[in-house]
């Protein structure tokens, strides 16, 4: 009984290491992207209105990004943990070189459609002036934050392998950096302080592209300076050769996880686009809540993180089956345990946080209701965010694609589409409708895990 219990003071202090630095580095960026939310909301709901639309049109290409460097992440966490360090210097370049493609790709999307993507969210309910406005506002923001798309991706695949390869302080104190002169900069350049212009919306997308560069600087140079540390960065760059079996097996089986990226982000969006022909204050509104709900999440986002690098460590390091599941269990409810208590606190802030924001009553009591409902619903967000990360961390990327963006686009856009063009349901009610199908999730999530399907070695 007590080398159990040494075992699991072992365990935990294991998940602790690789999760704590992941829950600084997201809950300092989260709390920054809100005072950078707040900072705009005191410019005006206008304002507020076409940075939050952008940023949603960003979210999918930051998503992708996520998802093709996740996609190799998968074998990075396994080659390590088999000691394979030319396998990791193979799936650093691949995040490289798709981080790039990824990049062109998006700058030539946002640049020829980028007009026509915020139209969708500007209803014909809307006022022609409130309109207008938004539009400028946002082809404001976007053309600037156009900047900031290539240090993110280059970003992403440093950060990403750093935290694969066990490096998890590195990310989160480029994180930490980052975020600092973001918050510094939106000050100064959003209302003009200390003899610098006042330049708004634009000034909100400067300072977040320079402290994109800032993070990538700090990642770069660390891991180029420690190479000894990181021996999968010596010779990363005198060739970007990948061997044919390997590139094909990441596109087997990451490719389903960039793809399910793409539609998970670009189905989210087109959720907001069906609460938003409710109108220009429903967006306003979407925005408040999704922002204070990111930073109360900042916990169980954090610990799927980290079931995806144990478990596919422990699965690369050929863990038995029981202590691997067993493990699993454990820090699923560690994550879910954790929600129940930030919700709990989200609820009780959901009056509260709105009252930041310089915006008219009605925007904020209806912040308030969107909040309480986002609170109630985040216990099984964080049991499926967990289940995700366990299916993909055996490599079973196919699964959770059906698992995720499949959910998405076959259950929950339909939905949203049908009470958003089909009925009179005001956005409260049809809102807590469209997250519900999280608890419906969470069961399909949970018969999967059951199985034991992605207790799976996928490197040799």
């Amino acid at each position: 009984m007590q080398r159990l219990s040494e075992r699991d003071r072992a365990f935990y202090k294991r998940v602790l290491a690789v999760t704590l630095p992941i829950i600084v580095q997201n809950g300092i960026t989260n709390f920054v992207s809100l005072l950078d939310n707040v900072m705009v909301g005191q410019v005006g709901t206008v304002q507020m209105s076409g940075v939050a639309i952008v940023n949603q049109l960003i979210f999918v290409f930051n998503l992708c990004v996520f998802g093709a460097t996740s996609g190799a992440g998968i074998f990075t966490s396994q080659f390590h943990g088999s000691g394979d360090t030319q396998g990791v210097r193979q799936t650093f370049r691949f995040k490289i070189i798709l981080g790039l493609l990824l990049t062109a790709l998006g700058v030539g999307v946002y640049l020829t459609g980028g007009e026509k993507l915020i139209g969708h969210f500007l209803s014909s309910g809307n006022a022609p002036e409130d309109a207008a406005a938004t539009m400028a506002y946002g082809m404001e923001y976007l053309h600037v934050m156009l900047l900031g798309l290539l240090p993110f991706a280059l970003a992403n695949a440093y950060s990403g392998t750093l935290r694969e390869t066990g490096q998890t302080m590195v990310p989160m104190v480029a994180g930490v950096v980052a975020v600092a002169v973001n918050f510094v900069l939106n000050y100064v350049l959003i209302f003009g302080h200390f003899g610098a212009p006042q330049m708004g919306v634009t000034g909100a997308a400067v300072a977040t592209v320079v402290s994109r560069y800032v993070e990538l600087a700090v990642v770069c140079i660390w891991t180029h300076r420690h190479a000894k540390q990181n021996p999968f960065i010596q010779g990363a760059y005198r060739s970007f050769r990948i061997s044919g079996d390997l590139t094909r097996h990441i596109i087997c089986k990451g490719m389903p996880l960039l793809a399910n990226e793409a539609l998970w982000s670009v189905g989210l969006t087109v959720l907001n686009q069906c609460y938003s022909t409710r109108g220009l204050e429903v967006v306003a509104a979407v925005n408040i809540s999704n922002t204070i709900y990111q930073l109360s999440s900042v916990v169980y986002m954090s610990m799927g993180n980290s079931v995806g690098i144990i478990m596919g460590q422990m699965l690369g390091a050929n863990t038995p089956e029981q202590e691997v599941r067993d493990s699993n269990k454990k820090m699923i409810r560690l994550s879910v345990l954790s929600c129940l208590l930030f919700g709990g606190i989200l609820a009780a802030l959901s009056g509260v946080f709105p009252q930041i924001y310089n915006t008219s009553d009605s925007v904020r009591s209806l912040s308030a209701q969107l909040i309480c409902i986002s609170a109630l619903i985040m216990p099984f967000s964080a049991y499926t965010h967990a289940a995700y990360f366990t299916l993909r961390s055996g490599g079973q990327t196919f699964v959770t694609f059906l698992f995720d963006s499949v959910f998405v686009w076959v259950c929950l856009v339909p939905l949203a589409f049908i009470l958003s063009r089909f009925t009179n349901l005001p956005i409260v009610p049809m809102f807590f409708i469209c997250q519900g199908t999280e608890v419906i999730k969470s069961y399909i999530g949970s018969r999967m895990l059951k199985k034991g399907i992605w207790i799976r070695r996928i490197v040799h």
